[in-house]
């Protein structure tokens, strides 16, 4: 399974959310690919804001080969599910979709732990709470794990 997780300048959220659910797949011992992008292309290159690395490490996660990209269009030909962390992000991954397969693959990630409420990630760049928005991440990771494993 491919997964790819997608905020708006993949450089706070996603680049945690494609840490831990790749850490947590690798421990359960699936076959999965994770992968983050964002949706404006910001910090194309650039590694995950310092703040998002140093959370990544007090938890036991090492995130900092990661580099930012922007999520393009081949996106939903190489991944099957695409984790968006709020619905600014759904909403430009979406107006990106060709076809209804497309549009299936894109989830809100906090619907995964908040069923329908369509919650988003809080984005800590400026306002901060990288502890809260790991944890908030962690769990929809779990579940995200629990939906996809039986289909393994």
């Amino acid at each position: 399974m491919n997964v790819l997780a997608v905020c708006l300048g993949n450089i706070c959220r996603s680049p945690l959310a494609e840490g831990i659910l790749a850490a947590k797949a690798k421990e359960a011992d699936l076959d999965w690919y994770v992968d983050s992008a964002g949706t404006s292309g910001y910090h194309d290159g650039e590694k995950a804001d310092r703040r998002s690395i140093e959370i990544a490490k007090e938890r036991g996660l090492d995130i900092d080969d990661q580099r930012s990209r922007k999520f393009v269009v081949a996106d939903f030909d190489q991944f099957d599910l695409i984790l968006v962390m709020d619905s600014s992000n759904y909403q430009n991954v979406m107006k990106l979709a060709r076809n209804d397969d497309d549009r299936e693959k894109v989830e809100i990630l906090l619907n995964y732990s908040f069923p329908g409420e369509n919650r988003a990630v809080p984005d800590p760049y400026y306002e901060g709470g990288f502890g809260g928005v790991y944890d908030l991440i962690d769990a929809a990771c779990d579940q995200v794990l629990e939906v996809y494993r039986l289909e393994q």
